[in-house]
């Protein structure tokens, strides 16, 4: 109980500082004030975290934020979810540490001026707009959070691109709007949660809002820092001002569950599976 209490504690102090940090000039308020507040961590941080999520699933993650007091908070809405399963060695699970992007609807021509090379005008706008700057905060460990354009039929990730965030260092990738080349996606086994399965190109459609900033993933806000888990559950959100609390209760009940369902197998004469052991 006394460890439920500082942990509210240090959720009422963030609270707090947030509503302070919104006291902004007017001259301030007309160039635009981000008011939710990140942090960066490093490297060695991030590997700590993790290790605490290592064999953790989304339903003991989700039971873990009901003990701190967090109920519902970060349940990915469910309509995201695996591009493909593993039912096998479940590779399509991952936990990684959140960078996000953020893409919009583009105000800018949507095709090339007339004459003018589509393949170039394709490039620049790539380079000029609709780029992707985050690749440059890819580390081992990192999970891509991509808040896009949900209304368009837009396929922002594919089968090449994902596969050079994975080389980077990416343990896979959300979003909440769509992707394409699902079937080599799917072979190529790099772990992809997707509202649906998006078919254009991103110039002419959209551009590039922000990296690292907070977004809205599927109903839930997801700030750079935040553990992701995802498996064939869907996908939950950890903030990081907790993510420790919430492993050593999810951790507890990861134990508890496996010991109940091992007994179980035993009882049936049933081999034990990596689920178990």
């Amino acid at each position: 109980m006394k460890k439920l209490s500082s942990l509210m504690l240090i959720l009422t102090l963030v609270f707090v500082n947030n509503v302070i940090a919104q006291q902004a000039e007017k001259s301030q308020l007309e160039k635009g004030v981000n008011f939710i507040q990140t942090k960066t961590y490093s490297a060695e941080d991030d590997a700590g975290i993790l290790e605490l999520y290592k064999n953790l699933r989304v339903a003991d993650v989700s039971d873990g934020m009901d003990m701190v007091g967090l109920p519902g908070t970060g349940l990915v809405d469910p309509s995201i979810h695996a591009c493909w399963v593993d039912l096998k060695d479940f590779s399509h699970v991952f936990r990684g540490i959140a960078v996000t992007a953020r893409y919009v609807p583009t105000q800018k021509p949507a095709l090339p001026a007339h004459g003018e090379d589509f393949a170039k005008w394709e490039g620049n706008f790539y380079n000029a707009y609709s780029s992707e700057a985050f690749t440059r905060v890819i580390r081992p460990g990192t999970a891509i959070v991509i808040d896009d354009v949900e209304d368009r039929d837009i396929g922002s990730i594919g089968s090449n691109n994902i596969l050079g965030w994975y080389k980077l260092g990416a343990v896979g990738v959300v979003t909440d709007a769509g992707a394409r080349d699902t079937d080599e996606v799917g072979l190529e086994n790099v772990p992809l949660y997707l509202r649906k399965k998006g078919r254009g190109i991103r110039p002419g459609r959209n551009e590039l809002e922000s990296v690292n900033r907070p977004v809205t993933i599927g109903g839930v806000l997801v700030c750079p820092g935040d553990v992701v888990v995802a498996d064939g559950d869907g996908v939950v959100v950890v903030p990081r001002a907790v993510a420790a609390e919430v492993a050593k209760y999810a951790n507890a009940i990861l134990t508890g569950d496996k010991a109940g369902r091992k007994s179980i197998y035993e009882s049936l004469g049933r081999p034990l599976d990596k689920t178990v052991k």
